[in-house]
């Protein structure tokens, strides 16, 4: 902390340094054998070993393979940060059988709250790598940060820091 800064709240940031799948649907193998047994022209996108594959065939029979994700972060639709998970609960309402009157149920888990985002759009392809610097209280935390990928499905990962 500078001397400028001293009496501020500090600030915490972000940094999406990597992010990994192992999917697999298909082969490249079977798709191209698949588009080898048609007459016609056609494509077909692969999953494998992380990678996405675009195998296409012309008119001529002439196949050619496009690697669509050439850098780890060509996975990524949408990232966002929660700087202090454990600030709200997870509350559930609980209806007794017997009395018939409903209580409220920490379920053990914290929701997550968007504090801040980066996501593609259609004509904006890049996305921020790095959370703008967010105002704590100094102290004990843990910090979630969710990924959401090009298929839609989302992975979260907390990490305790120390303000």
């Amino acid at each position: 902390m500078n001397k400028s800064n001293k009496g501020l709240p500090p600030k915490v940031a972000v940094e999406l340094t990597d992010f990994s799948v192992f999917y697999s649907q298909d082969s490249i193998a079977q798709a191209e054998e698949a588009l080898g047994k048609t007459k016609r022209a056609g494509s077909k996108i692969v999953v494998e070993k992380g990678r996405i594959v675009k195998l296409s065939k012309d008119k001529k029979g002439v196949m050619q393979r496009e690697t669509l994700t050439e850098h780890w972060t060509d996975w990524i639709d949408y990232w966002s940060v929660d700087f202090d998970f454990e600030s709200k609960r997870e509350i559930i309402r609980v209806k007794d059988p017997e009395s018939g009157e409903t209580r409220e149920e920490w379920t053990g888990d914290f929701i997550f709250e968007n504090e801040w985002q980066s996501f593609r759009t259609r004509k904006d392809r890049s996305l921020e790598l790095k959370s703008v610097a967010h105002k704590v209280i100094p102290g004990r935390r843990k910090i979630a940060v969710k990924v959401v990928d090009i298929f839609g499905n989302d992975t979260m990962t907390i990490v305790e820091v120390t303000v």
